[in-house]
């Protein structure tokens, strides 16, 4: 008998199923109480245009090598801009930045209408007054149920003492420290 976890051969088909116990609606809630910050992961085009939109499933990987990760989902509009851009950048938002995460969560209109940013690395737009940036060469991805998981090598990254912009269960807000919780 082996120890080795038993997958399926097709590990996305498995929670696809409507065998699941799990009520989608519900568990969206429960995922909702992890507070998260909110970033903005733009690439450019193959055909030379600007493209962003509002996540905050941004994690960090590995600090040796800088590595990070974010996920979209399967059916995102933009999904093959970013499998086929060579770099990403993700842009941490300011806490006061919740119209312009509002406006990159539109699925259409010109998100970068009256929005400052500049070319990155790969052309990857890197937005005006955000808290951090993280500008990535498109390392891999991987598939995991109705998402795509891209995991970015860090080659430049830039940041300053700002608050975050932060979101829990469906709206957006801020950390407040306790005086005696900061750390350097």
């Amino acid at each position: 008998m082996s120890d080795l976890p038993k997958h399926p051969p097709d590990p996305a088909s498995e929670f696809a199923s409507d065998s699941s116990t799990i009520d989608p609606r519900d568990f969206r809630n429960a995922l909702g109480t992890f507070a998260t910050g909110v970033t903005i992961v733009t690439a450019m085009s193959a055909e030379g245009r600007p493209y962003g939109i509002t996540c905050n499933s941004f994690a960090s990987v590995s600090l040796n090598p800088p590595l990070v990760l974010w996920s979209l989902g399967m059916f995102s509009q933009g999904l093959p801009i970013f499998q086929n851009a060579s770099h990403f950048t993700v842009n941490v938002l300011d806490a006061s930045q919740r119209a312009l995460a509002l406006q990159f969560a539109r699925s259409s209109g010109d998100k970068f209408a009256g929005v400052s940013w500049t070319p990155g690395l790969g052309q990857a737009p890197v937005l005006a007054d955000v808290v951090a940036n993280f500008q990535c060469r498109a390392a891999n991805r991987y598939y995991g149920g109705d998402h795509v998981i891209f995991l970015g090598a860090v080659e430049a990254y830039a940041y300053n003492r700002n608050n975050p912009l932060l979101f829990a269960r469906g709206g957006f807000g801020r950390f407040q420290p306790d005086d005696g919780d900061r750390t350097s």
